[in-house]
Order: C-alpha cells, then sequence, then structure tokens
C-alpha cells in the first residue's frame, strides 16, 4: 500500500497536481497481517490549490482487507466511496480484524456510504492467468489493479505508472513489466465498466511558480540541504550515523551521492556515528550525524564536547513517539526539551526545526550555515511526519543560495590562539590539523583563550558567558519572525515544526487569524517580544504536552499562554485545531 500510495502521488506531482502525503505504518517489524495493528496505510490529498497537509477526512478509502476497513472507517467522509477486496472478507479475515458481526459496514456505521466491493484478487488472478507467473507473484500484484482503478477514479493517466514499472523491473526482472502494466489497465478498464462508482473527479493541475518541480519527501530533502551546503562551504561532507526509524532515510540518500564528494559511514552505534562526525569536524569536514530521540538521548555527552571544543556539526533529530522506543514509525514533537537542555553543564546549542518536507532542504542548509560560521553544534529538528511524507518542490538554483564563509584560522607569525574570538560575533577561527603553526589541544577540558587547560574559577566564567553570548548573537543573523494575518489583536496562534500546514490551514477556515511560526527556537528571532506583546493571548499549538509554550513562558513571562497540545503519535487535524481556536477566542 505505501508503493500504491507513492505511485498515485508521483502521478499526480507529474500532472502538476499540489499534494501532500502521510504514510502510517505499523510499528513492529512484522505486525500479525490481517489485524489491525498490522494496518499499513498511504494518505494523499491532491488538488488544484495549495495543499499543505495530507487532510483530516477521505473521499475515497481503499481497505485491501477487514482489519484496513475497521482501522479507517472513522476518516471517511459522509459521501465518501468505500473500495475493498471481497476476496479478503472472508470468516479468519473477519475473525482476524476483532469484527462482532457479518457485516462490518453496519458495525462501523458507514452502511450509508459508496460502497464498491470488488474480488480484487480474483480479478488479478484472471487477469495474469497465462502470464507465466507463480501465483504468490500474481497475489502481489493486486495492488497494481487498486491503482488502476484509483487512476480512473480520478481520471489519471497511466503513462507515468507504465514508465515506473519499465524503469523498476526492465533490467533485473523483464518479465514482469507486461503483467504489471496489464493488471494495472485491467483495473481501470474494470472501474470504467461497472456500476458501483458514483462519482469520477478530475483535479486539474494547479497554478506554480514557473520552475522544474519533483515531489520529495523530507528526509530526501534534508540529505540534499546538507548536499548544498557543502557546494557552499566549499567542505566536504561527512555524514557518521546509526541507522534508526524514521531518520534512516537521509544516512541513505547521502550514501548515494559518492560523486558529489560525501562520505558516509553507518557507525555501530549512535556514540560512534556522533564521535566519528566529530572528529571529521576537527578535520575540516561540514559533519552531520543523524538520528531520533532515543539516539539523541545516546549522543548527548559527545555533543557536549563538540561544544566545549567549539567545533561545527549538525544532528539531525528526526522525531518519533516516544519516550524509550516509543512507538517507533509515529509522529511526535517531544524531543523540544531534550534538544534545548539536554546536556551537563551550560551548554548552549542552537535549534532550529522544518515545518514540511519541502523545507527541510533550507532547514539543512541553514542549520549547516549557522554551524560554520558561528563555529557550534546545531540541532535540526525534523519528524517521522515531515520526513516520510512529501510534497511537490521546485527545485532551486544555487547562485540563489548564499556563499557559507568558514572563519578559517590562518598563520599570522604570532602563537596561534584558538579560543580568542571575534568580538562581533564571538566566534573564534576554525584551525585545520596540519597546518603549521595552528598547533592547538583539543578535548572536553577547560581552557583560557590560548588554548591551555585551566581549572580557575574566573576564567571558566569567562569563557561559559563567551560561549552563551556567541550562540545569542546567532539571532542577529537570523530571520526576524512574521506574522500570517493582522499584525494585532484579541489571539495570536502560534506553532513549530511540522504543525505548519495543519495551523495555517485552520487558521484560513476560520478567517482572518493571525498566525506566527518559529523556524528558529533557539536562539528565538529578535523580535519575538514585540510580535508577542500586540495581542491578549498566545495560543501555542503542538504535538507534546507543552514543551513550546513553557519555553516561551520562560523567556517572556509577561504574556498569557494558552496550551493546545495532543500526543497520540498522529499530527493534528485541522478540525482539532479549529474548534481549540475558536475557544481561544470566545473562552
Amino acid at each position: 500500500m505505501q508503493l500504491t500510495g507513492s505511485l498515485f502521488a508521483d502521478m499526480s506531482a507529474v500532472y502538476g497536481n499540489k499534494l501532500s502525503v502521510f504514510p502510517d505504518y505499523p510499528a513492529e517489524i512484522r505486525a500479525p497481517h490481517g489485524t489491525v495493528s498490522g494496518v499499513s496505510g498511504f494518505q494523499v490529498h491532491i488538488g488544484g490549490d495549495d495543499v499543505i497537509t495530507p487532510g483530516d477526512f477521505c473521499d475515497l478509502l481503499v481497505a485491501m482487507n477487514p482489519a484496513a476497513l475497521k482501522a479507517n472507517a472513522k476518516w471517511c467522509k459522509r459521501n465518501a466511496m468505500i473500495l475493498v477486496d471481497t476476496d479478503a472478507f472472508d470468516e479468519a479475515g473477519m475473525k482476524k480484524a476483532g469484527f462482532q458481526t457479518e457485516d462490518p459496514f453496519l458495525e462501523l456505521r458507514v452502511e450509508d456510504r459508496a460502497i464498491i466491493p470488488t474480488p480484487i484478487t480474483t480479478l488479478t488472478m484472471e487477469s495474469l492467468k497465462d502470464s507465466g507467473l507463480d501465483m504468490k507473484t500474481i497475489r502481489k500484484c493486486k495492488n497494481m489493479f487498486t491503482l488502476g482503478m484509483a487512476c480512473f477514479i480520478y481520471s489519471r493517466p497511466l503513462e507515468y505508472i507504465y514508465n515506473y514499472i519499465e524503469a523498476k523491473f526492465a533490467k533485473k526482472h523483464p518479465e514482469l513489466v507486461e503483467p504489471n502494466k496489464r493488471v494495472l489497465n485491467d483495473g481501470f478498464n474494470y472501474a470504467a465498466n461497472i456500476q458501483a462508482i458514483p462519482n469520477t473527479y478530475e483535479v486539474k493541475p494547479a497554478h506554480m511558480k514557473k520552475g522544474t518541480y519533483r515531489n520529495i519527501n523530507g528526509n530526501q530533502a534534508t540529505a540534499w540541504g546538507l548536499l548544498a551546503a557543502s557546494e557552499k562551504s566549499h567542505l566536504p561532507l561527512f555524514c557518521g550515523s546509526y541507522p534508526i526509524t524514521p531518520a534512516t532515510g537521509i544516512l541513505e540518500e547521502l550514501a548515494i551521492h559518492k560523486s558529489l564528494g560525501a562520505k558516509t559511514l553507518q557507525a555501530e552505534d549512535e556514540i560512534a556515528g556522533i564521535c566519528t562526525a566529530i572528529g571529521a569536524s576537527f578535520a575540516g569536514n561540514l559533519a552531520v550525524t543523524t538520528t531520533s530521540g532515543p539516539g539523541l538521548s545516546l549522543k548527548t555527552e559527545a555533543l557536549g564536547l563538540a561544544v566545549m571544543a567549539e567545533l561545527p556539526l549538525v544532528v539531525v533529530d528526526v522525531q518519533r513517539a516516544g519516550p524509550s522506543t516509543g512507538i517507533p514509525t509515529k509522529t511526535e514533537q517531544t524531543d523540544l526539551n531534550q534538544a534545548l537542555y539536554g546536556r551537563n553543564g551550560e551548554c548552549p546549542i542552537p535549534v532550529i526545526a522544518a515545518h514540511s518536507p519541502a523545507h527541510c532542504f533550507d532547514a539543512a542548509f541553514n542549520a549547516c550555515k549557522i554551524a560554520v560560521e558561528h563555529m557550534t553544534p546545531v540541532i535540526l529538528l525534523s519528524e517521522g511526519f515531515i520526513g516520510n511524507g512529501s510534497e511537490p518542490w521546485r527545485i532551486p538554483s544555487m547562485k540563489d543560495y548564499p556563499e557559507i564563509v568558514p572563519p578559517l584560522a590562518r598563520y599570522e607569525g604570532h602563537p596561534f590562539h584558538p579560543f580568542e574570538r571575534d568580538p562581533e560575533t564571538m566566534v573564534p577561527k576554525w584551525a585545520i590539523p596540519g597546518t603549521k603553526g595552528l598547533e592547538h589541544r583539543v578535548g572536553g577540558l577547560e581552557k583560557n583563550h590560548e588554548g591551555v587547560l585551566s581549572s580557575d574559577p574566573a576564567n571558566h566564567a569567562l569563557m561559559v558567558a563567551e560561549r552563551q553570548a556567541k550562540v545569542e548573537k546567532i539571532a542577529d543573523f537570523i530571520p526576524e519572525l512574521t506574522v500570517n494575518g493582522p499584525a494585532s489583536g484579541k489571539v495570536l496562534v502560534v506553532g513549530w515544526g511540522g504543525t505548519f500546514g495543519h495551523i495555517l490551514t485552520a487558521c484560513h477556515e476560520i478567517g482572518d487569524v493571525p498566525f506566527a511560526h518559529f523556524d528558529y527556537i533557539y536562539p528565538v528571532p529578535r523580535n519575538t517580544r514585540e510580535i508577542l506583546s500586540r495581542y491578549e493571548k498566545i495560543l501555542v499549538c503542538e504535538l507534546n504536552n507543552g514543551q513550546f509554550a513553557a519555553y516561551l513562558r520562560n523567556l517572556f513571562p509577561e504574556f498569557h499562554y494558552i496550551k493546545f497540545n495532543k500526543v497520540q503519535g498522529q499530527p493534528f487535524l485541522v478540525e482539532e485545531l479549529t474548534e481549540a481556536i475558536k475557544e481561544a477566542y470566545n473562552g
């Protein structure tokens, strides 16, 4: 179903639609087949206008077995179509899904929807009976039959799918090309000839800014943003990481691009991943490590080393539901406190957040720029929702992106002092090993400006204050906070990270509701206090129990904050947000 949804989304992107997708799959590696916990889904929202969320409720639900129907029937609109594979609705399938009666539609109270009962497995077997394929392979093709039916319902051309099938199978499995094409076409024709489909739709291409577009997911975009930063900084890219859901896709994507100078290491554990990256940074590389919440916990001690040594490093945290192993495939925003405070000592690290799959490119680029130009680790927060989700992305021109200028040290004929700072930015120089005259000591012990180990109380206080000032001065180099909507009023809706599209949609649905979204978490934009002061209440919406609201309250205690939170491993629904906004206005 993930492949079926991906193909439908990619085809719609090529066709010119705006779109947003949400892959949703089980946390267990081998969830029991046919059970509700084992249901894998892929939500696609397409449109001819702006589409910035995967949508709340569906027009078409494709349920390949009773468990899929049971898990997702609640998301059907009143006039939705429900396409089911009736071959799977046998006694065993109904029992596994936990149905108590013989009529699953009546039991779920969706009997009034447009039900499209189709023997998809039987029809697939009939379509491919003379294909020469074995029965197991034939049964696997039923998703293509289903995709063909969906293409008819939404007036999608089949050429893109044909091209995909040829590209995927032509070299290694050419015998699969024609059977997959045939079953796709048969599904399309079957849908065209039955009477059970009440409506078909034509979603016209959107009016987009001129350029070349592709469909991209957040993890891909993050990897490409890192590669772009490597190009603009003229530094080789090194990524040392340990595989972890849902961040592994970044490491996998970077590993493809050796031709662009990227070096990747799949380390034996999370600690080795970050330590190899710190070593690469010391050696003059643009260094990155990728992880999710449990891995960020393990990287904490080494993060302190990078802060003390004042080395550039980007740590990408694609957040998932926790704590501990939690629910690995589900999304949350519960690592914010860990990113802000989760280290020993006074250990300030800038934190920025990506807000959509396409924005991951810019967020990764900007994280690298801050890390390199300010000689500091940076934590980039992504989320499973945007890391796995995708949307159309206008491929940018590199000439539109600024150069990244490393503050490289040069030998100037006198002893090198590694922790002397630029008085304007408080940034020290980056001394690359092997450069004559720049020999210096590195490590986690406190030092003075000359790089000599020091336990002097006054020196420690000075170095702590300078490292803090260096990070806080980054506020002078990031964009100011903007408000979408009225510049003052009763309620300002605030969000960060992947809540962006849902909150913006909710504000638009209600009307003229002001909305401010934070891409830069620490330090916050310079004008934050001035913006917040224009409103009577600040409604902070986030997928945790109120971490960003508490952070803002700590920074700006004079304002009235209202929290709206969700911790279910799922993104917000626009419907939930509109109710919360109305309540904030009326309460």
